[in-house]
């Protein structure tokens, strides 16, 4: 009765049946360590009972679970919240846009902003870059297999070599600034760059705070908006709550999501 379209399922081969934590139990009543968590996103494991017993007195209060953009009193709490206890702390003034419930809704937001603000079209992303599977960010999405899903061309960016592809001693932020410079390279100024400072799908590889430093020097310096995708690596995944806080950056758009908390 579903779609053959899947994948994940097709490594495990079970049905699962209950989930508590950090563990899975199959409808044969076989205990899991579920080391997957949805992708990433049960930052706090299965049925969490503190936030469970939340939940359920939420929806027991006739509280408000579905309002597209409007108001409401949860989302003012949450604003005020991550105000407080996220924004204020670092010195950083970001205003919070809420474009869905997924990452890619959030990278997909982040580079129609960046185009309506630049006038600009391209978008400078990375070797080995995972941005989502909607057609905007799939086309900032490095991975061939997951690219030809699209069944349609992904234009509009420019790909260049993430920190470290050739190895010690050659950093890539100077064949970028080459290219931007050279008025005979064929490469537009971009509206923005996009970037994981850790990339996930790719390989988990770590761009090093010397490197993102460059890259946001040269975003300055040419007045193209730098956007970091903390989709995978923020809400505290790299031990500060923002990938980015060791190098000392500050992006124009944060894109999050996976259980931000």
């Amino acid at each position: 009765m579903e779609s053959e379209v899947r994948s994940y399922c097709r490594s495990f081969e079970k049905v699962f049946h209950k989930a508590k934590n950090a563990k899975l139990w199959d409808i044969e009543g076989r205990e899991y360590i579920d080391f997957f968590a949805g992708a990433g996103a049960l930052n706090y494991g299965h049925n969490n009972p503190a936030i469970r017993t939340r939940l359920v007195d939420y929806l027991l209060e006739d509280g408000v679970t579905h309002s597209l953009d409007m108001a409401t009193k949860a989302k003012e709490m949450f604003l005020k919240r991550f105000t407080l206890s996220i924004l204020k702390p670092r010195g950083l003034d970001y205003k919070i846009m809420f474009p869905g419930p997924t990452g890619t809704n959030s990278v997909e937001s982040a580079m129609k902003i960046a185009r309506k603000v630049t006038g600009r079209r391209n978008i400078v992303c990375f070797t080995n870059a995972f941005h989502g599977m909607s057609l905007g960010s799939l086309a900032a999405t490095g991975n061939a297999f997951k690219r030809k899903g699209a069944g349609v061309d992904l234009p509009n960016t420019n790909f260049m070599p993430y920190d470290g592809y050739f190895g010690e001693g050659i950093n890539t932020v100077d064949m970028m600034e080459k290219y931007l410079d050279d008025p005979g390279s064929g490469f537009d100024l971009p509206a923005a760059i996009i970037l994981e400072t850790v990339q996930g799908e790719g390989g988990l590889n770590a761009a090093s705070p010397a490197w993102l430093k460059r890259v946001q020097e040269l975003c300055l310096k040419r007045d193209i908006l730098l956007i970091v995708d903390d989709v995978q690596m923020g809400c505290g995944r790299t031990g500060t709550f923002f990938s980015f806080e060791e190098a000392g950056i500050n992006p124009d758009i944060v894109c999050l999501s996976k259980s931000i908390g």
